[in-house]
Formats: structure tokens, C-alpha cells, sequence
């Protein structure tokens, strides 16, 4: 391991002694591979992932280096979602792969218009529809949410081998009604923002019980500890 490897692992370590952050920690052991570059990559155990599997990929920024990697080594039908106006810009004006398909939204508790702050850096392409550090409460725009149950009738999917989610904290509010919709998902991969909130520690125990209690474990982590990849066990 890395020296640089080291000192996140126990910056994490030190974070969830002290109580900052929800400890977690690798609940089954199964193959794992790394899709995409440094930056937008996740684990995925790829002896889950059939020819022709669907993605879900929520967030996806001006990066899809995941997508591009699921769709080259599994001839994946990858499903993309993001309602920044910077990214729709950018999927607009850049090649995408013939089997990746982008929808100019984002997931929410339920289908409705909301505002969303656009992030303070100019160079950065992520914004939240939460009012944290990194965001510019000055610098808003109204983007179109669906609620996942809608998305998957208008999709017409009943499984989902893979569901990608990096969307800037929502992922605390919009993850029980993803496991309470009927809808299968194989493995369920979500980069984590405990950071943004003063409260995150007790989301992040909340959010991980929550998919425990649905039969889901953690078969993978990143150095950073903010990717985490879970697997459906029953």
C-alpha cells in the first residue's frame, strides 16, 4: 500500500475513533475490479455483471470514465442522469459511447422541480440541492428531479444490475425510497458526503443500517472511504 494510501486509510481511522464519521468496514469478501479513473471510479465485483447489464448512473459531472469502463468490458446499457447545467452542457459536446444514454435529471424523493446550488469554484461541475461549504447559495438554478420510481416505469426496468449514485448528499434522502421501490438491484455503489453536514455522522449510520436491514453489505471500499460498494446478499 501506498504511503499516500496509508494516511487517508487512517485519516478515516482517526475520523471515525474521534466520531466524526460512521465507521465502516468490509462486510463480504467477493471479487472486486476498478472501474474508471482516480477521480469518478468505484468498485464493482464483475463476476455480478452479465453481457448486456443495465446501469444506473446517477451524477455524472464531466466524467464517465465509469460508464465508459462498464460499457467496454461488459457491453453494458448505461443509463445516465444529471441535471447541472454544465454537465448536460458537456454530455452535449463530447462523444459518448453508443450504448450510453443520458437523461438531463436528477433523482429525488419524488418528481418535482427544486433548486439547486451551483458550486463556488467555477472550474468544479458539482452542484447539491443542499446549502453546504462548497456550494454558492447566491448562484442557483431550478433543474427537474424524478423520484427513482418514476424513472424506472418510464424506463420500463424491473432490475438494475448496477446503480452508480454520486449526487452530493442526496443520497441520504432518496435511498429508502430506491430499496422500498421493488425494483431488483444487483450492486449499489455511492460515493458518500457525511462531510457536508453537522449532522453526518448520524446519517451515515442511518444511511448504512438502512441498506443492511435490505440485505445489501459492503464488499468494497476506496482509499478515501467515500466510495463504497455494496452487494445484495438476500
Amino acid at each position: 500500500m501506498e504511503r499516500n494510501d496509508r494516511l487517508k486509510r487512517f485519516e478515516y481511522w482517526v475520523k471515525a475513533r474521534i466520531g466524526k464519521i460512521a465507521f465502516i468496514d468490509i462486510e463480504e469478501k467477493r471479487e472486486k475490479a476498478w472501474y474508471g479513473n482516480g477521480y469518478g471510479g468505484f468498485y464493482v465485483d464483475p463476476t455480478l455483471v452479465p453481457a448486456n447489464a443495465i446501469v444506473y448512473s446517477f451524477g455524472i459531472g464531466e466524467d464517465i470514465s465509469f460508464d465508459k469502463a462498464m460499457i467496454a468490458k461488459h457491453g453494458c446499457k448505461v443509463y445516465g442522469f444529471d441535471p447541472t447545467p454544465k454537465s448536460i452542457n458537456w454530455v452535449k459536446n463530447n462523444e459518448t459511447p453508443e450504448t450510453f444514454y443520458f437523461h438531463p435529471f436528477g433523482i429525488g424523493e419524488k418528481t418535482e422541480h427544486v433548486i439547486f446550488h451551483l458550486p463556488k469554484n467555477k472550474d468544479h461541475v458539482s452542484g447539491s440541492v443542499y446549502d453546504h461549504s462548497l456550494v454558492d447559495e447566491h448562484n442557483s438554478v431550478e433543474v427537474l428531479l424524478k423520484s427513482f420510481t418514476d424513472i424506472t416505469l418510464d424506463l420500463g426496468h424491473r432490475h438494475i444490475d448496477v446503480l452508480k449514485m454520486d449526487i452530493e448528499g442526496s443520497e441520504y434522502v432518496v435511498m429508502e425510497g430506491i430499496l422500498n421501490s421493488g425494483i431488483s438491484i444487483g450492486q449499489i455503489l455511492v460515493e458518500t458526503h457525511e462531510r457536508f453536514f453537522a449532522d453526518g455522522k448520524a446519517k451515515g449510520q442511518k444511511f448504512f443500517s438502512l441498506l443492511h436491514d435490505h440485505g445489501y453489505r459492503i464488499f468494497a471500499i476506496s482509499d478515501t472511504y467515500q466510495e463504497i460498494s455494496l452487494v445484495k446478499t438476500k
